[in-house]
């Protein structure tokens, strides 16, 4: 028996082998729950070399690693931004499943063109960085609230920041706004949303060896990152999963409305 047999855990943007999402995704699968798993449809061709190598097919590989332990998995291509997609999203999840339980808001705009000083920042990426995160967290906390008060349970949601959503820094103003904004509503959601049930926190990771690291040179700067934090490395994709499931379990049920670094110590402000 699992903790969550009989639970159904929604976790988007987790399409990528190396990612936060997928690790999630399988976490939630471990220990009993369905799971549904969203990812943008990506064209193949633009797949990394490592996904490339295995024949990675985004979330339905993602499905495949789920139902590996004896759960159900249901793969679907949804832009988060799309208030339509967001509820074909728990609709699917209701009809195949009954019911909704858990979410995870991962969901967010590929690091990169976003990087750039201010003078240098398409408006269009700057806006669209803030939609997939911000609008994409708000549209389907919505759906998935709206479907718990129909259904009379409570439930669990868990936010992904960054670090970057308790440190500013220079070219990163986008995300910066992004993740700030995730922490705050991460506290409002917690308290709207706790009298009726709903548990809210928010994971803060550091720098984790995901796909969204790539455009990082491995040789040097990707090491220099690892010998500043203070224990001596990054992270991983399954650690920081894997906590995001932790904080949907009952042991973590006290734990509300906080927006929690996992970063090795890089970043210790509140």
């Amino acid at each position: 028996m699992g903790e969550f047999d009989g639970k159904v855990a929604i976790v988007t943007g987790a399409g990528r082998l190396r990612g936060i999402g997928r690790a999630a995704a399988v976490g939630f699968a471990k220990l009993g729950a369905n799971v549904v798993v969203t990812g943008t449809g990506r064209d193949p061709s633009t797949f990394p070399p490592d996904e490339k190598a295995i024949n990675w097919r985004d979330i339905h590989s993602v499905a495949d690693q789920i139902e590996s332990h004896g759960v159900k998995a249901l793969p679907l291509v949804a832009d988060v931004t799309n208030k339509d997609h967001v509820q074909n999203m728990i609709d699917q999840a209701v009809e195949e499943f009954g019911r909704v339980d858990i979410l995870v808001n991962n969901a967010a705009y590929a690091r990169g063109p976003d990087r750039v000083p201010v003078l240098d920042l398409d408006d269009d990426i700057f806006q669209r960085v803030i939609d997939i995160k911000i609008g994409g967290t708000y549209l389907c906390t919505k759906a998935f609230v709206a479907q718990l008060q129909k259904q009379g349970t409570g439930g669990k949601i868990v936010n992904i920041s960054s670090s970057a959503g308790k440190r500013g820094s220079a070219n990163t103003l986008a995300y910066n706004a992004a993740n700030f904004a995730i922490v705050g509503m991460t506290q409002s959601m917690a308290r709207e949303f706790g009298p009726m049930g709903i548990n809210v926190n928010c994971v803060c990771p550091g720098a984790v060896d995901t796909h969204r690291m790539d455009d990082i040179d491995r040789e040097t700067r990707w090491v220099e990152m690892a010998e500043t934090t203070p224990i001596g490395r990054n992270g991983t994709d399954d650690e920081t999963g894997e906590f995001c499931v932790y904080l949907c379990t009952e042991a973590a049920s006290w734990i509300h409305g906080q927006s929690i670094n996992i970063n090795g110590g890089t970043v210790m402000e509140h």
